[in-house]
This record gives structure tokens, C-alpha cells and sequence, in this order.
């Protein structure tokens, strides 16, 4: 997830800056509620990150560890081993996978890493890997309540995700608290569709073409040359969005591997010509993580650090992935938990993992406790070990950013839809004004940034949080009971239905 602060070079105007001191109060008041600071000595951390990864831990228990037990079951999966051309959706386990990664892989991978070493040094690693690992049965548990609950209408269109599931965990309360609360989650979640999905995934790309291209010298200064790079990036959003999330689908499924494999190849480059120095990037990693040298809240603090950047970049939680999840051609609801499960693992465990290993070796920074630069500095940490490899390099990099940057933006559409969906109706009309919308948003985005908006966006997003994961485990006894009945048909060999035999790989599917 980019949940990020905008870059220092973004580009300004004077409707920008009027309308964020207008918003910057606001802004304040917001973030401070759902950002609620915890302080523990000198160390100070949202409670939000505290809520996620207790969260996680709990369902970990609760469920025995499943993510461990169940990763072999999750390659079954999304081999298509137990699935069957006549079932249920609209898409396959892996473009349901590749759609909700496409959200959560992104800059937070690359500058959230940077900025986790050099606020919490090596050691931060160690914990992003762990909280990734918790994170793991988070995912498996709301994916598969956005399966469950979920509707298809009559033209093959799957409405799930927590706008299902929420009014239902929440009917113990009463039937208008459910709705409240469920459409204050919806709500949020159009905000950050909008804002930080749209709005600012197009600001960044622009800033990062443009700083690839010459900067402030390039062809690419100027406000004429923002509002038609905006035109230009609007347009190829729009001809992805406006075929919903099959179209979607069919770009993610395609875009998230290939930019994946460029960027891990890239640090595995990076690792070969620094080969000498990985066995000492190692032992950093493990002699931070429970002897940290010169940051604040010694290994309390290293470990905060690290679960924090963890939190925000896999969305484990928010409840966001459940809403692409839920799309998934399966007549198990469980089987695409078990497939949602991989998701942590890719975006944390292997994907920060390898940009965390990449600094290190590249780079042996001086950590310090400060960078002075917000989180650009962590994208120059990455990009100084790019260029360990050539000095042109580093454009490569800020291809990837803007790849990385279009598929998110592509995915928070569709998850934006949703929410408009439920909020203002299904109707062909209501969603294509939505689609517009955020065509429109993505021209303003290239053009200004609204940085005390995007503040605002950030928070609505892990407001998500607090709802979702109360919704999460008032039905999680309802999960458990359909993992042991998957796990127990799976073991007699008896996980197809009686009328789907006819079961075929992933790949052989139409």
C-alpha cells in the first residue's frame, strides 16, 4: 500500500496551497483521533498499528497457525486444483490474487522499507517479516468472509467484500448500528478510492517520470505538461476501469507477475554484485532485532518500527482485499482464504524483504533517527542501491514506481466502485459517473497535489481498520468452522461437489 506523504517536488499551485491550509485542520483533527499516538518511554506509535497486529496474532492462535499449516493447500489453490470451469464469479484464484496485490505492492515497498531501516535500522527488518507473517491469517480470515457473503446478480456481477459481511457481524448490536458503521467503512474506503488511490498514485508516477525524464529541466516541466501527462494517464485508467473487474483482472494478472519478477531480479542483481556483503546484512538484521544500536526504545522500539511498516503496506486488516477477493470464481468461500493468505507473504515477507536486503548491502548507511527528507528518503535509499549497478539504473526504478503506482490505482478504483455501489446504488449510471470521477481525479492529481487531503484519505483508510477488524472477530467462529470442513473434506479426498467433478487447472479455465 502507498500510504505515503507526497514527494518534496511535487508539483504546487495556488488553488494547491489555498485549499490545504483550508483542509489542514481538518486534516489535523482527523488523523489525530484514528492516529491516536501510544507512548511507551521515547517511543511514540499510532494505536491503529497496535489494533492490527494484536489482531493478527489473536486470529493466528485462533486459528492454530493456519498460514503455516495451510500454505501447501494455498498452492493447491491457486494451481486450480480444486476448482472447476462451472463455478461460481468472475474471475480465477490467481487474477483474484494479482487484482488484490496489484493494491498493496507499491512505493510503501520500496520508501516504506528505506524509511523503516533508517528510523529503526537493520534489526526493522526482522519485525516487518514477522508482522507480515502474522499478517497472513488476517487476510485469510476476512477474504474468506468477503467470499461467503457475497452476491451475484443476474448479469455474473459479484457484490462482497465487508460491505456484506459487516451488516451481518454487526446485527448483534441492531440492525441501524450495522448499517452505520458499515456505511462509514464505505465511506472511508471511497475516500481513499478517490484520493489516495487515485488522486495521489497519479501525482506520484507523474513526480517520478518526471524526475526520470530531467526534472525541473525536462520536457516534462511546466503545468501544460502535468495537465496532458494527466489527460494521457486518465485515459489509460479509464480503458481498464471501465470494463470492471474482469478488465482489471486481466491487466493485474499480467502487470503485478512481470513487475514483480523485474524488481526482485533487480535486487537480486543488486545482491550478486554486493555478494561479499550479504552474510554481514544477515547478521545485521538478526543483531538489530534484539540488540539495536542508537534508536529510540531500544528493541521495543525496533520492533514497533517494524510491525508499522509492515501494517501499512500489506492492508492486512483493512478489509480492502476482500472486496477483489470476493470476485473469485470458487463455490468454497474458504479455498480463497486460503489463497488471500499469500498475499502478506509476497508483498512483506519477499518483496520488502529483498528491497530491505538490497539497501543494506548496497548501501551500509549510517542509520539515524532522523532523515529530514519525509519518506522521498526512503525511495533515495533504494534508488542509491540501484545505482550500484549503473548509473542509469535508477530509471529503471522509477519505472517501476510508475508501474507499481498504475496498478494500485487501477485495483483502489474498483475497490472505490464498491463502495459507491453501496452507497449510492448498482445502477449502470451511478457506476459510470464513479468511473469518470476517478478519471478526473487522476487529471487533478498530475496537476496539484492536496497533500493535507491525502492526510485526510490515510486516515479514513485505517478508520477501516477499527470497524472491519470488530466485524472480523465477532465471525470468526463461522471461519473456523469452514476451515475444519474444508481441511477434513481435502484429507478424504472429497473437497469437489457432487456436480462439479469435472475440475481443471487455473490455466485451462476460459
Amino acid at each position: 500500500m502507498n500510504t505515503l506523504l507526497l514527494a518534496a517536488d511535487a508539483p504546487k499551485s495556488p488553488v494547491d496551497d489555498a485549499i490545504n491550509s483550508w483542509f489542514d485542520p481538518i486534516a489535523t483533527f482527523f488523523g489525530g483521533i484514528i492516529f491516536f499516538p501510544i507512548t511507551l518511554g521515547p517511543i511514540s506509535f499510532p494505536f491503529v498499528v497496535l489494533w492490527l497486529i494484536a489482531a493478527a496474532l489473536i486470529f493466528t492462535i485462533y486459528f492454530g497457525f493456519i498460514q503455516a499449516r495451510g500454505f501447501k493447500v494455498s498452492l493447491e489453490v491457486i494451481r486450480g486444483k480444486h476448482s472447476s470451469k462451472n463455478d461460481p464469479g468472475e474471475i480465477t484464484h490467481f487474477q483474484a490474487l494479482a487484482s488484490a496485490l496489484s493494491g498493496t505492492v507499491g512505493l510503501g515497498n520500496i520508501a516504506g522499507v528505506g524509511v523503516a531501516i533508517a528510523l529503526g535500522g537493520p534489526g526493522a527488518t526482522f519485525w516487518m517479516i514477522i508482522a507480515g507473517l502474522l499478517g497472513m491469517c488476517t487476510k485469510f480470515v476476512e477474504c474468506t468472509l468477503g467470499v461467503k457473503y457475497r452476491e451475484i446478480d443476474e448479469n455474473g456481477v459479484v457484490y462482497g467484500g465487508p460491505f456484506k459481511y459487516l451488516p451481518i457481524a454487526f446485527r448483534k448490536f441492531s440492525k441501524p448500528i450495522a448499517g452505520l458503521l458499515t456505511g462509514i467503512f464505505a465511506v472511508s474506503i471511497l475516500i481513499f478510492g478517490v484520493v489516495g488511490g487515485g488522486m495521489f498514485q497519479a501525482n506520484q508516477t507523474f513526480v517520478q517520470v518526471r524526475t526520470a525524464t530531467g526534472g525541473a529541466d525536462g520536457f516534462l516541466a511546466g503545468p501544460a505538461a502535468s495537465l496532458i501527462f494527466g489527460i494521457i494517464f486518465a485515459g489509460l485508467v479509464g480503458l481498464v476501469i471501465l470494463g470492471g473487474i474482469r478488465s482489471i483482472a486481466h491487466v493485474t494478472d499480467k502487470l503485478v507477475p512481470a513487475m514483480g519478477i523485474f524488481y526482485v531480479l533487480s535486487c537480486l542483481l543488486v545482491l550478486a554484485i554486493n555478494f561479499g556483503q550479504i552474510p554481514t546484512a544477515i547478521g545485521q538484521i538478526f543483531d538489530g532485532a534484539f540488540a539495536p544500536q542508537g534508536v529510540a526504545g531500544g528493541i521495543v522500539g525496533v520492533m514497533i518500527i517494524g510491525f508499522q511498516r509492515s501494517a501499512f503496506s500489506n492492508e492486512a486488516g483493512i478489509g480492502s482485499a476482500a472486496i477483489a477477493h470476493s470476485a473469485v470464481k470458487t463455490r468454497r468461500p474458504i479455498s480463497e482464504g486460503f489463497v488471500a493468505l499469500l498475499e502478506p507473504f509476497v508483498d512483506t515477507v519477499i518483496v520488502c524483504t529483498m528491497t530491505a536486503l538490497t539497501i543494506i548491502v548496497a548501501n551500509q548507511p549510517s542509520y539515524t533517527n532522523d532523515l529530514g527528507q519525509g519518506e522521498i528518503g526512503g525511495v533515495a535509499l533504494a534508488s542509491d542501491a540501484f545505482s550500484t549497478v549503473a548509473g542509469w539504473y535508477p530509471v529503471l526504478l522509477a519505472i517501476a514506481v510508475a508501474l507499481f503506482a498504475f496498478s494500485t490505482l487501477i485495483t483502489w478504483a474498483y475497490y472505490g466502485e464498491r463502495a459507491w455501489a453501496y452507497l449510492f446504488g448498482k445502477s449502470k449510471g451511478a457506476v459510470t459517473v464513479f468511473r469518470v470521477l476517478v478519471c478526473v481525479f487522476v487529471v487533478i492529481g498530475c496537476i496539484a497535489s492536496f497533500s493535507k487531503i491525502v492526510e485526510f484519505a490515510d486516515a479514513a483508510l485505517f478508520l477501516c481498520a477499527f470497524i472491519n477488524i470488530l466485524g472480523l472477530y465477532m465471525l470468526m467462529p463461522v471461519v473456523k468452522k469452514e476451515m475444519k470442513k474444508y481441511l477434513a473434506d481435502r484429507k478424504a479426498g472429497t473437497l469437489m461437489d457432487p456436480d462439479t467433478k469435472d475440475a481443471v487447472p487455473v490455466e485451462e479455465m476460459v
